[in-house]
């Protein structure tokens, strides 16, 4: 598949010089700072040297004071609390935080996780009647419940107090709940609007340490924050950048038990990154409510001994075994629908539909059809009698908006620019098709329609030294608004070595045009070029910098991800 590289704006050469004389830096290192917004002395050294004294005041949330006031009136007077939360590594890293923490000082409370398959996404009827047979008279919501007035006024009649903590976009509804904790209502002055819902639920624990006890016992739970962080894809700025730099360190010196033996069955050797956590734990978290039930998830996350997160991680392990069965096979039934399909090969979206498909994957196959044919994509199946599915959307496209298009054909939605669930009547899936092709051909550009590589800075081999190398590792942790920075190099060619593997993938040695350093280059997916590399023809290379650790040696390799042989 084809790609567009564009070029970030380079900036002015007087606060490229500014900068870099400040903190004394390089003009290239300085560059890549002020595309991610970075002018000053004093945002670098925000930037490089993350505090948790720069934490905002949690209090500055809306209805914070009020959430916290109603818990400990709970506490005060014993009330069953019920901690409830989404199925996700988002909503199960949530309810883990906030129980774990609660249950240290308060022993009245439990948790609830809906079942997917049963109960679908958000706050349902089932979980609320859960609660009302077991005495819970104050449920604290997590990663859902912005969308869900109907079950707040359901709960009130049984005399069940809600605080819902989300952090999706509301509806012009805002639930009644004795508290609504999300950053995204229009009249909530909260500074930073990106939290992902496991830190609403840590700055609400936050409120409550400050209130109650030494906030600073509260900072141990910070791997499950940086768990959720890198699970949701919400943006590494601001408050999650200090979240995730401190969750990070969390997660690869102490972890809680139950994240310390999912890294082990997962056979992780290094310290994890943000995209570590992405491919290697937070799919095995996920796996339990994709094809089980997340309870065993937050089992596993809340285990307060190795015994116990051993024997759940183990179980977790073989929920994700069978999750990449479903997927392998699902994605491939859903590829085969769309090359075998004139009209769909053809559309700017692709709505797949078919009625065994597990509820549990099809999101994961929605992405891997984004990464085939790159458009946005609906995957359906059936679930009670309903319609249900997962979409995804490519950069630049607002899914959400174009889902909200076809609302008077839903029943319920909800989700992201990026990403989205809906629920629907059988009868109206063939109108939904229609109008989503409808509605996304009208406003999707060919442009979005081709995959982007983002290019940060044109270098040089030898402008790679150690110095500039060890500066870009403390840019990290890298992700959404602070990604990786991505380099071309030109007239860059085979020095030796040049070889293939899994019939996907290349590697090489490579030299530039005159200049003396050589780097190790590795290109995912890129056996396309296999032939011209052989033949010698010079291209220009679009890569990242990374450390390869093998058999505990440590070494510097760029990691291609395009190459072509155009002029520049």
């Amino acid at each position: 598949m084809n790609k567009r590289w564009l070029y970030k704006a380079t900036p002015s050469e007087d606060s490229i010089d500014s900068l870099s004389r400040s903190i004394n830096v390089n003009p290239a290192l300085a560059t890549l700072l002020i595309q991610r917004g970075i002018t000053s002395f004093d945002e670098a050294r925000r930037f490089f040297r993350p505090s948790l004294d720069d934490l905002h005041d949690p209090f500055l949330m809306k209805d914070m004071r009020a959430a916290v006031d109603r818990i400990r009136s709970a506490m005060e007077r014993q009330e069953k609390i019920l901690i409830y939360g989404d199925y996700d590594v988002d909503g199960t890293t949530s309810v883990a935080l906030v129980y774990s923490y609660l249950k240290r000082f308060y022993p009245n409370i439990s948790f609830y996780i809906p079942d997917r398959g049963a109960e679908g996404y958000g706050v349902s009827r089932a979980g609320i009647l859960w609660a009302e047979e077991n005495g819970f008279t104050l449920i604290i919501a997590l990663d859902l419940g912005i969308k869900a007035s109907d079950m707040v006024v359901l709960a009130q009649s049984k005399g069940i107090d809600f605080i819902i903590c989300d952090h999706h976009l509301p509806d012009e509804r805002i639930p009644r709940a004795v508290a609504v904790l999300d950053p995204k209502q229009k009249d909530c002055p909260y500074p930073f609007k990106e939290l992902s819902g496991c830190g609403i639920g840590f700055k609400l624990m936050h409120a409550l340490a400050l209130t109650l006890r030494d906030s600073k016992e509260l900072f141990e739970y910070l791997d499950l924050v940086v768990v959720s962080i890198a699970s949701d894809i919400v943006p590494i700025t601001g408050e999650n950048r200090i979240l995730a730099h401190f969750g990070l360190k969390q997660l690869n010196e102490n972890p809680r038990p139950g994240l310390k033996a999912l890294k082990e069955i997962a056979g992780t050797k290094n310290d994890l990154d943000i995209s570590g956590i992405v491919f290697t734990l937070g799919p095995r978290i996920n796996a339990a409510g994709r094809v089980a039930h997340a309870h065993g998830a937050v089992d596993l996350l809340i285990s307060e001994t190795e015994e116990q997160a051993n024997a759940f991680a183990e179980k977790v392990n073989l929920k994700n075994d069978l999750r990449r069965e479903f997927d392998a096979s699902i994605t491939e039934e859903a590829l085969a629908m769309i090359s075998s399909d004139e009209r769909r090969q053809k559309a700017k979206t692709t709505v797949l539909f078919k009625n065994t498909w597990h509820k549990g994957v099809i999101g994961i196959v929605a992405a891997r059809c984004v990464e085939r044919y790159y458009r946005p994509t609906v995957i359906l199946t059936e679930s009670n009698e309903k319609i249900t599915g997962s979409a995804r959307s490519v950069s630049g496209f607002d899914l959400y908006q174009a889902i909200e298009q076809c609302g008077d054909l839903l029943e319920k939605f909800g989700g992201h620019k990026y990403a989205a669930g809906l629920t629907l009547d059988p009868s109206n899936l063939a109108a939904f098709e229609q109008r989503f092709e409808e509605v996304v051909s009208a406003t999707i550009t060919e442009e979005m329609l081709t995959p982007v590589i983002e290019i940060d800075l044109v270098v040089t081999f030898d402008m790679l030294t150690p110095k500039f190398i060890s500066i870009l590792k403390q840019m990290a942790p890298f992700g959404p608004d602070n990604q990786r920075p991505v380099f071309e190099a030109r007239r860059v060619s085979v020095m030796n070595a040049l070889s293939t593997f899994k019939d996907r993938h290349v590697r090489f040695l490579a030299q530039q045009e005159g200049n003396e350093n050589f780097f190790q280059v590795i290109g995912f997916d890129l056996i396309g070029h296999y032939e011209k590399l052989m033949e010698g023809h010079p291209f220009r290379m679009a890569f990242t910098v990374e450390e390869n650790v093998y058999n505990g040696t440590t070494s510097i390799q760029l990691r291609a991800k395009d190459i072509t042989f155009d002029a520049p």
